[in-house]
Formats: C-alpha cells, structure tokens, sequence
C-alpha cells in the first residue's frame, strides 16, 4: 500500500468540551486534513515539542527520545495504519544497530515522538478516505510551509445542534462552516454523521 505523508497542521483545543483537544495532520501538497482527537496530556506534549521548549526535567516522551538515544535505536517514521470504530491504530518504525522493528503505538504518543525525533509520518489512503476532510482551494495557490505551527482555537458553535436531525445538505454547510472557523473537533463529529448517512 502507498504510504501519504502528513504534517502537522494545528492543535485545536475546544473551550464548551473539557479535556477536548485535535491534532490536525495535513496531506503534504494535498487538500485533505486528518484531525485526531487526543487527551490534554498528548496534547500539550506535541505543542512543547513544536513550540522547542526546554522543561526543566524531561517529560514522558523525552525521557523515551532519550531512552532510545542512549541505545542507539533512531525513530525512522510512525504510520497510522489502522481505524477501527472511530479509534486510529499507529505503529513505529525503529532502526537498531542490526534490524528494523515496528512497535505498536497510540497515535498521540507516536506523533508526539515523530516531532521530538523529526520523522516523517504516515497513513494510507483508505484512512484518509475515510476519515479525512477534504479543504476547500481559495485559490490562492498552495504555499509551503516554513515551519509547523500551533494553533489554540476556541469553538464558536454551542456544539448544541442535534446532527441526527439536520439533513444531509445541512450537515455539509454546517461542516463548511466549522472547517472555515478551523473548529476540527466540531467537524470530526459532523464528518462522522456523513459518512455514517452515507453507509446505510
């Protein structure tokens, strides 16, 4: 299967949902974003590493960078190679001295290594198809970016809309709407409504 490489796009934080948070990957020269939801830990881990910041002791997943430094084990890339029931399944490739292992991971934790490490990351297109959310091109053309960003965003919708009731026309305005206003963990439930629709 053909690997798509990703980039961290924002971290969106949700101020009406506690403890809600979504990393946002996007498609390398592509339109498509993939938001995850994490836990506030996760989150914060990811956006130390972004932002290049120097606790003072090291955190969970700087003491595993500095773990597999000290026995010469090179994070190579993560893939998120899995989605099951709305869950995604992640696994790293680690280079040792003689082999290449792959070690199951939780996506989170994965992309909070990839950043500390600088590998790339992966998925694959039947991820992506299902879970992805294609952007609409203003048509200013698509501009590199220099360097990854953080992004704190609060939600503007009450998030009290009743998906289940609203029509299929509606629900694709209302996901416009929340992806112009960057609200990626409004659009994951919104998306999720979609193609649930769709399936039946």
């Amino acid at each position: 299967m053909k690997k798509i490489e990703l980039e961290i796009v924002a971290l969106s934080h949700s101020i009406t949902q506690t403890h809600s948070y979504a990393v946002v990957l996007g498609e390398i020269n592509g339109l498509r974003r993939l938001p995850i939801v994490i836990g506030g830990f996760e989150a914060q881990a990811i956006a130390v590493a972004l932002e290049k910041m120097a606790p003072s002791r090291p955190l969970t997943h700087d003491l595993m960078k500095n773990f597999m430094n000290a026995f010469a084990i090179e994070l190579h890339e993560i893939i998120i190679c899995d989605l099951q029931e709305g869950i995604f399944y992640s696994k790293l490739v680690c280079t040792g001295e003689n082999d290449t292992i792959e070690i199951d991971s939780r996506t989170s934790d994965a992309i909070a290594l990839a950043v500390r490490f600088g590998c790339p990351i992966y998925t694959y297109e039947n991820i992506l198809d299902s879970a992805g959310i294609l952007m609409e091109d203003t048509g200013g053309g698509k501009k590199k970016k220099t360097k990854q960003e953080v992004v704190v965003e609060e939600e503007q919708h009450t998030g009290n809309e009743d998906l289940k009731t609203m029509t299929l026309e509606e629900l694709n305005h209302l996901l416009n709407e929340v992806l112009e206003n960057e609200d990626y963990i409004r659009a994951i439930a919104i998306r999720d409504e979609i193609n649930s629709r769709r399936k039946k």
